[in-house]
């Protein structure tokens, strides 16, 4: 099963949205959301490491 950070992503954009209060618990939790936005939007956009491939050495290089 793989994880779906597209949908979470939005749906934590939603819930930041709906917390648009200026009390401290709303400021609380959308800084809390904004740094797991953040590690969302990290894995979302990851890429494998890529294979590095050595050239061969010429007369020269060795």
């Amino acid at each position: 099963m793989t994880s779906d950070f597209a949908a979470a992503h939005l749906h934590l954009e939603r819930a930041c949205h709906y917390l648009r209060g200026d009390d401290e618990t709303s400021s609380a939790a959308r800084a809390a959301l904004d740094i797991l936005i953040d590690a969302i939007a990290a894995a979302q956009y990851k890429r494998p490491p890529a294979d590095v491939v050595e050239f061969p050495k010429t007369a020269r290089q060795r």
